[in-house]
């Protein structure tokens, strides 16, 4: 009769079993991308429900700023100013809105600098404003500086005094 010896833990490849441990994985060496896209595909959703509500219109105030005056020059700047009920000045004198385009291309030849400074009313109508500068701007005044009072809102919240 053979004899056969009985190895303690049972046949041949049970014993590389044992070595890769109870469960029987393997290390992997591949990143596991599924909670990425997961991750992604939902910051997509939110950008495209955040998308929307970015292009509403924020109510903002024009003429107060914080800004630093602009440093003074040799040739005083010409001052046009809009009133809050439409009248339009330039200097002190007020000027009708048909004698305007003519007034400035007459002033422009006789100035050396094309500096203005506009100043417009907070109540005036942004339209309204826009109107005159494109009257400065065919009459020859490229440089128009817009006029605001010192001590406006500033970016983190306070008020520059």
């Amino acid at each position: 009769m053979a004899a056969g010896t009985i190895q303690p833990g049972g046949g041949g490849n049970t014993g590389r079993r044992r070595r890769r441990g109870a469960s029987g994985a393997r290390p992997m060496s591949e990143i596991n991308v599924t909670p990425f896209v997961d991750v992604m595909l939902v910051l997509l959703i939110i950008f495209m429900v955040a998308a929307p509500l970015l292009t509403a219109g924020v109510p903002i105030e024009l003429p107060e700023t914080a800004a630093a005056p602009l440093p003074q020059e040799q040739e005083e700047p010409l001052a046009l100013t809009v009133a809050a009920d439409g009248r339009v000045l330039i200097g002190s004198q007020e000027v009708p809105r048909d004698e305007l385009l003519p007034r400035l291309r007459a002033i422009a030849g006789e100035r050396q600098g094309d500096k203005v400074f506009l100043r417009a009313d907070g109540t005036v109508p942004y339209s309204d404003v826009m109107v005159v500068m494109g009257a400065l701007n065919a009459g020859g005044f490229r440089n128009i500086g817009l006029v605001t009072d010192a001590g406006g809102p500033t970016l983190d919240g306070t008020a520059e005094e």
